[in-house]
């Protein structure tokens, strides 16, 4: 059980009304409803909002490949490890706050959840502002460091730095994108998501080619947008009538609160911060054995791998809240059916991208871009990529159910596994072994991904076991001590025995001392004068 310090009050206030339905119904479904109900009404909005934000992420590398060019591309791939870390400080709050509030919210203590809310509003501004002035004082020596070239170097500036104007409303908008889906509008948060993407979509080309601002125009849209979004996700949380609200009170940042926060967001967080260090090491090597068109390549299958993660991704976030609040309630059955419902679900997903991507490549490399040789070079790295797609799904879903049941040193663990101990070597070793296999040395960084999956989805599976095998035990303690509080038909029919067959003393003594031992029936009469010494004889 999670405590994340000192705890407030419990507020037995009935639950708000939440999405069509009264008296917190929705919230209190989370255990109750049939989990593959349950787990459709919350994935399938978080499916459709993740698979609509990757689409946003591929138009906007659509129209920078097609309407700026090749090295535009490459220029958007070179701020991908910055995306990343700034992502990282975005998820630590988002996802830490999203998950204590189901956690809080399934103990029933909806205050606490409330102060977890305001919290995370107050830290987002935080961060988002010295993110955003700690890395635009540095910005050209950061890019350079993350394999930017003299052509590629102006286009990755351009774009990044009007993202970095926008980072404060980013990080407020994808943290109040998962507080929604904890506090039971799913279906709010799709919406939100497919906004900010049509709009991203309607304004991408009027950005770059009608008022030619190329690549800088593809930045301003895609903050324009989210900041739309972010007003009316401000709008549902003035509202007194949700779950968790704006309330002045819960905004002044309390240490056992942002304790809870981080430490649960610190997982997501290094993912993230690990992420960024990969994406670097990538791009380096990138450049050093293929070029600034290597470097293209790979921005370009990054998107396309991210269209599948992030659909297993919205599976993710259709269980957080369910496995949270389970978790919270002690329903390990409930827990356990979430997890493999999951599992099932995201290793289709991820088959299906591996016979897509194996199948069709090169078509789809060319809704990106043109040129001939980026085209070749992508489509040879997508086939590599997806190599053990299959088994990522149930990589992927591990790691975010340690993280949703509050179990953060689990989720630290699989994340930097995968990352540091599996990916960095394999970045660095595998391209220094293909000349002995006769293969060029770029391969080596496109296998160095499908090895590191392999390796992390065995360790996710021992961690997964050994969390199971816990469950079970907890189980049988629960059990025990259910039958032990809850006497039974027997014992009852003993008591009532004892008390209306009231024998002699000597009488009793021989029934209960040398019969009951061997006819248990005679133990009915264990109760009178258990301590009874064997009567003097005559």
């Amino acid at each position: 059980m999670l405590d994340s310090g000192n705890k407030q009050s419990k507020d037995t206030t009935p639950l708000p009304h939440r999405e069509g339905q009264g008296g917190g119904s929705a919230v209190n479904a989370l255990g109750t409803k049939p989990i593959g109900q349950l787990l459709m009404q919350y994935a399938v909005p978080a499916i459709i909002a993740m698979t609509a934000s990757s689409l946003y992420n591929m138009v906007d590398s659509i129209f920078i490949g097609q309407g700026v060019g090749p090295m535009a591309i490459a220029g958007l791939a070179i701020t991908f490890p910055l995306m990343n870390l700034s992502a990282a400080f975005g998820a630590m709050v988002g996802v830490g706050a999203s998950t204590m509030i189901s956690v809080r919210l399934g103990q029933k203590n909806r205050e606490e959840a409330q102060h977890f809310f305001g919290n995370s509003l107050t830290l987002n501004v935080i961060i988002g502002i010295l993110f955003l002035v700690g890395v635009l004082v540095f910005l050209n020596p950061i890019l350079r460091f993350f394999g930017a070239s003299e052509q590629t170097l102006p286009y990755a500036r351009e774009y990044m730095e009007w993202i970095l104007y926008g980072n404060v409303f980013t990080h407020l908008y994808f943290g109040l994108n998962a507080v929604l889906r904890s506090a039971g509008h799913p279906r709010t948060a799709m919406y939100a998501t497919i906004l900010t993407v049509l709009l991203n979509t309607a304004l991408d080309p009027l950005f770059i080619y009608a008022f030619d601002l190329g690549i800088k125009g593809a930045a301003i849209a895609t903050v324009i947008s989210q900041c739309v979004s972010l007003c009316w996700q401000l709008y549902i949380f003035s509202r007194p009538t949700e779950v968790v609200f704006i309330r002045r009170d819960t905004l002044a940042l309390r240490r056992h609160i942002v304790g809870g926060i981080l430490s649960i967001g610190l997982s997501p967080f290094l993912m993230n911060a690990c992420s960024c260090l990969v994406v670097l090491l990538i791009n380096r090597g990138m450049v050093e054995y293929g070029g600034d068109l290597a470097v293209g390549a790979y921005g370009i299958d990054n998107r396309v791998l991210f269209l599948f993660a992030m659909i297993v991704m919205g599976f993710n976030q259709g269980m957080q809240p369910i496995a949270g609040y389970n978790y919270g309630a002690q329903l390990h059955d409930r827990v356990r059916e979430v997890l493999w419902r999951t599992i099932s679900y995201a290793t289709v997903v991820m088959t299906v991208g591996f016979l897509a991507c194996e199948i069709f490549a090169e078509y789809i490399v060319q809704a990106f871009t043109t040129d001939p040789e980026l085209i070749r070079i992508a489509a040879h790295g997508l086939r590599i990529d997806v190599a053990l797609f299959p088994i990522i799904g149930f990589q992927m879903v591990t790691g975010n159910f340690f993280q949703s049941i509050g179990q953060a040193g689990k989720s630290i663990y699989l994340s930097l596994t995968r990352q540091l101990i599996f990916l960095v070597p394999g970045l660095l070793l595998l391209p220094r072994l293909m000349p002995l296999l006769g293969l060029p040395q770029l391969d080596g960084i496109w296998w160095s991904l499908p090895v590191s999956d392999g390796l992390a989805a065995l360790n996710a599976a021992v961690l997964l076991w050994m969390q199971m095998k816990e469950f079970k035990l907890r189980d049988e303690r629960l059990e025990s001590r259910d039958s032990q509080a809850q006497p039974s038909f027997i014992a009852h029919l003993s008591s009532l025995l004892s008390h209306t067959l009231r024998l002699p003393r000597r009488i009793h003594y021989f029934a209960v001392n040398r019969v009951a031992p061997y006819i248990p029936l005679f133990s009915i009469f264990q109760h009178e004068d258990k301590d009874e010494e064997e009567p003097e004889t005559r």
